[in-house]
């Protein structure tokens, strides 16, 4: 007969049962890692809707250089970073990437544009996507679909070649990829399939290689933030609190006369792409004192991002407070509202129809939208025009049989009226009314975030990301979190998270605590216990009685993690012949978890550590020894026969299994 006579069906047969009590050991060795020697840190921001890198040399840590200026930017809209949009040919190579793709996009005449592949904002896919693995999909503006990494390896294969080439040419000889090291900045609310995804698309972009993965760093946006924070001066940032003067001005000058001078400050300085960051902490960060709270607001294209910092003297390293939240409220949002509004007034049929076949003139009709998007302020009276393309107004009439003007005076959507100059003409209010929903859920998460226990006295709010320089957030983030904390915005705000990541590259140990975003464990068979275990978890084993598929827990979700910090249990062959010992190691979003089985568990490793071959003479309890190392973004597990040393490692891997 079988061993196996019990109604359990062992489900990974992990034969394994813990022998110790669970204890953590701090991990000495870690840090004598051989420090690898880079002359630059290159760190780049892969945004939702733009993105940029800027560079740093290890020799010269105080100047930050931002990249070359781009080509064709566009008209209303300044900036230094890059529109994220990606172009492959109609055989699916590399074609081009940021302005250059969507000016030569949008030149194709409409018979051959439809069989070009064209990406914007894609990188909202790997938040959205729930089962994200290697093979996910992203679909062009032409419906055509092409695997997520490959696009994600081409635009970090260009800014790769971007940066290396525009540091050849400044040092005058070749610089070799060996000598950089490189920082991506991921939203911290991403789930950990994405943050590897990321990783992945670097090694295949050729940055880095899983035999070297010290090469890259992957930074989470809102630490970078936190992190140049700590740096700023106070010419550097307008202060929106009305709490207390500001360098003498009284808050009411602050507001108006302060970013007055910040623009100046800031135009004076346009020209000049490097940005010294003195090595201090800033006059705001002096008033910071041991176990002060700050809340960083990464308000991005896609997504929102909150943290919840807290400061630990005397070196200043950043403890992370409250597992990171947030979600897709983006300026996205907005756009999807004017959407919205015009499927409102000329109807989504007709709407969906020109997308698809005149996607160059949509693409245009939105980047019309995004300058006049910028404009829109609280106090504005005067109205906001759009221009609409001309295929808008032709492929309208084609389609309905009457005119664009028409369909406006029929429409009972009040604000927005028809100039003679062929604009939609927004009054203000509209164009309020399009940034509401979003900025409202904003405002409503940070709520409750500040409502958490471990949310008490917070000093300050810091605003970053491309969002925050919009008047209408920061009016109403000042309005609804003014009274509780002094809200602070950077001055180049759009720029705050690519500097920080460079410091972050720069000095990888500023960071020194993060939350645990996931439970983790191995799955052990327990001695069974009448009463305390399920029946159906019964396994007889050679006349043992084992509870089957226990999830023995490792870490919590939102514990507390050193960076570096190393976990250890140790386990033992639940029967002594056994050679071939497998652990497989499980996740879960929930904090309590009792059985592997339970759903929202999955499994993210496994370790094989085969003991043939090893001498006999092993004490009848043999011991199997698991770590778990938890470092940036990798968690590495190992398992370590005590009595011969053979061990086994392994990286957690979210996307394979």
């Amino acid at each position: 007969t079988s061993a196996y006579s019990s109604p359990a069906k062992s489900l990974g047969d992990p034969g394994i049962t813990p022998l110790s009590p669970s204890h953590i050991v701090k991990d000495s060795d870690a840090d004598d890692a051989v420090e690898q020697l880079f002359l630059v840190v290159v760190a780049i921001d892969f945004g939702t809707t733009s993105s940029g890198y800027a560079y740093s040399f290890t020799k010269e840590p105080e100047c930050i250089h931002v990249m070359r200026r781009w080509e064709g930017g566009d008209p209303g809209v300044s900036s230094q970073k890059t529109p994220t949009t990606i172009l492959l040919t109609p055989d699916r190579k590399f074609h081009s990437f940021g302005y250059a793709a969507r000016d030569f996009y949008h030149d194709l005449d409409p018979t051959e544009s439809k069989h070009w592949l064209y990406f914007e904002k894609f990188k909202m896919k790997l938040h959205t996507t729930g089962n994200l693995t290697m093979e996910t999909d992203l679909t062009a503006a032409n419906g055509k679909k092409v695997k997520a990494l490959e696009i994600f390896a081409y635009a970090l294969q260009f800014f790769k070649e971007q940066a290396l080439k525009e540091l050849s040419d400044q040092g005058g000889s070749d610089f070799e990829n060996t000598e950089v090291r490189w920082v991506i900045t991921v939203p911290a609310i991403w789930k950990q399939p994405a943050k590897q995804f990321m990783r992945q698309a670097a090694y295949k972009a050729g940055m880095a290689s899983p035999e070297n993965p010290e090469q890259l760093i992957i930074a989470l946006e809102p630490e970078a933030a936190s992190i140049y924070c700590r740096k700023l001066r106070l010419h550097q940032m307008i202060d929106l609190s009305s709490r207390a003067p500001v360098n003498g001005y009284s808050p009411s000058d602050t507001v108006g006369t302060g970013f007055t001078q910040a623009k100046e400050h800031v135009r004076r300085n346009r020209q000049s792409r490097t940005f010294l960051v003195e090595n201090v902490i800033g006059e705001i960060w002096s008033e910071l004192e041991e176990g002060d709270r700050y809340i960083v607001v990464d308000s991005g294209g896609g997504t929102v991002d909150i943290t919840v910092h807290q400061i630990r003297l005397p070196e200043g390293h950043l403890k992370e407070l409250y597992k990171a939240t947030g979600g897709p409220y983006g300026s996205l949002g907005v756009d999807y509202e004017f959407e919205k509004l015009l499927c409102k007034i000329f109807g989504e049929d007709f709407i969906e129809q020109f997308k698809i076949k005149r996607p160059a003139a949509w693409v245009d009709l939105m980047i019309a939208f995004e300058s006049r998007k910028r404009a829109a302020a609280p106090d504005r009276t005067n109205p906001l025009n759009i221009t609409l393309p001309f295929s808008f107004i032709d492929y309208y009439k084609k389609f309905r049989g009457h005119s664009v003007e028409h369909a406006l005076r029929k429409s009972n959507v009040d604000f927005v009226k028809w100039s003679s100059q062929g604009m939609l003409r927004m009054s203000p209010d509209a164009m309020n009314a399009l940034f509401k929903p979003t900025i409202d859920q904003i405002v409503q998460h940070l709520s409750d975030v500040f409502d958490k226990p471990e949310v008490t006295n917070v000093k300050f709010l810091f605003l970053v990301g491309g969002f925050a320089e919009s008047p209408l957030l920061q009016q109403a983030i000042q309005s609804a979190f003014g009274s509780r904390c002094r809200v602070i915005i950077p001055q180049d705000v759009g720029l705050t998270i690519l500097k920080g990541a460079v410091l972050f590259g720069l000095d990888p140990a500023v960071i020194k605590v993060r939350r645990s975003p996931l439970t983790y464990g191995v799955g052990v068979l327990n001695r069974f216990v009448e009463g305390k275990h399920p029946p159906e978890k019964l396994l007889i084993k050679d006349g043992t009685r084992w509870c089957t598929d226990v999830f023995d827990k490792f870490i919590s979700a939102d514990q507390s993690v050193a960076l570096g910090e190393t976990v250890t249990r140790s386990y033992t062959p639940a029967k002594p012949s056994q050679l071939v010992i497998v652990i497989n190691i499980y996740s879960s979003e929930q904090d309590n978890v009792s059985f592997i089985t339970e759903s929202g568990v999955k499994k993210c490793g496994t370790l094989r550590l085969d003991l043939t071959g090893t001498d006999a003479s092993v004490p009848n309890r043999r011991e199997i020894k698991t770590l778990m190392q938890f470092g940036d973004t990798e968690i590495k597990a190992m398992a370590i026969d005590v009595a011969t040393s053979k061990s086994v490692k392994v990286g957690i891997d979210f996307l394979n299994y």
